[in-house]
């Protein structure tokens, strides 16, 4: 085999497992509201502050709202990264954190939207 041979298949392994390249945004726009891309129900919480680069919601909070991931995504406005608490990558949209709701358990669910009144599905 060839030294170009094994060059590109060595190149071909590394993108392939993803560890070479950043991923596209892992959200998307679907009937007037965020989605992830498997179609789980994107969320804002109203006690984050846009563009402050944190997350209010961490511990218990974060157990039932799960921070959409931003690990090894290649954003663009309008989308942003958080770095949280814990040091994980968060996704954020226009400033502010994107979380999932546990209680959606398929796709297309909403039942978070307006949940005690501070976290609504985003809308665009």
């Amino acid at each position: 085999m060839k030294l170009s041979h094994i060059v590109l298949s060595a190149v071909a392994a590394v993108v392939l497992s993803g560890s070479a390249y950043a991923q596209s945004v892992p959200v998307k726009k679907a009937d007037g509201i965020l989605v992830t891309t498997s179609g789980m129900t994107v969320y804002t919480f109203d006690k984050d502050v846009a563009d402050s680069g944190k997350s209010a919601c961490n511990g218990p909070c974060a157990t039932a709202w799960p921070a959409v991931s931003a690990k090894d995504v290649k954003v663009s406005p309008p989308y942003s990264v958080v770095t949280r608490d814990d040091g994980t990558q968060q996704l954020a949209y226009k400033g502010k954190p994107l979380y999932l709701f546990a209680s959606d358990k398929k796709a297309g669910d909403r039942t978070g939207d307006n949940f005690k009144d501070i976290w609504h599905v985003v809308k665009d």
